[in-house]
């Protein structure tokens, strides 16, 4: 999408720098990027906590009653 938008230089400047950029448009697609993925991780950090997860007690039974169902299917002819 081509868009024209007023940077001031030192900003742009700096984002050249810090992302190694090498044109203009390679540092404000660089830095949106960025952007975007910090956004991200904060958007999955504030889920933490709001998931429910089995506990290691109910993974385990599952586990040993997986188990027991695959001894049983080797025991049937």
């Amino acid at each position: 999408m081509k868009t024209t938008i007023d940077i001031p230089d030192a900003a742009l400047a700096d984002a050249m720098r810090f992302t190694g950029a090498k044109t203009k448009r390679e540092a404000v697609v660089k830095a949106l990027e960025s952007y975007n993925r910090q956004q991200r991780v904060q958007d999955l950090v504030a889920s933490f906590g709001t998931l429910e997860f089995a506990s290691n007690d109910q993974i385990e039974a599952g586990d040993l009653e997986a188990i027991a169902l695959r001894q049983a299917a080797d025991r049937e002819p």
